[in-house]
């Protein structure tokens, strides 16, 4: 599974307004009602009930906040990259400033841990991480983040 089968260029976005967590969770939950036609409230409630059960937090400025909810099609991802960092009770206790929402329907368990071990991967690539956050424009941020990984750990 490539990142491009499940994040579209509008999916990518760019919060200077987040000040907190659920500032970050709230904003992702209405961009994705956009491309996913679903309710945000119920996109928020899905992701903030798997956060409650523990931070999505992984360290180094890195959340992957996730959650499964009935009415959606496949596995959508959505990314975000924070102008100021936000709290996010992260492993390591530091602050978040990039942050990819993984949502998936109810019976997606494999497609959901493929995409969630993708993901991951893609964001414990220091190359990546380091050129997502040089990066300032949402085109820009799409394009690192799709680019097969093989070519972004040569960049």
């Amino acid at each position: 599974m490539e990142l491009a089968d499940i994040l579209s260029e509008d999916s990518v976005i760019v919060c200077s307004e987040s000040k907190t967590k659920l500032d970050v969770l709230h904003r992702l939950s209405e961009q994705a009602a956009k491309i996913t036609g679903q309710d945000a409230a119920t996109i928020f409630e899905a992701v903030n009930d798997r956060e409650q059960l523990g931070s999505t937090g992984l360290g180094n400025g890195i959340a992957i906040p996730h959650g499964k909810f009935a009415g959606l099609n496949g596995v959508t991802a959505l990314f975000a990259k924070l102008d100021t960092p936000v709290e996010f009770e992260a492993v390591d206790d530091q602050p978040v400033d990039l942050v990819m929402l993984l949502l998936a329907p109810m019976g997606a368990g494999a497609d959901h841990l493929k995409a969630l071990a993708r993901v991951a991967r893609i964001l414990r690539t220091d190359s990546v991480v380091a050129r997502l956050r040089r990066s300032k424009a949402a085109e820009e941020l799409y394009s690192i983040l799709t680019q097969p990984l093989e070519a972004t750990r040569a960049a």
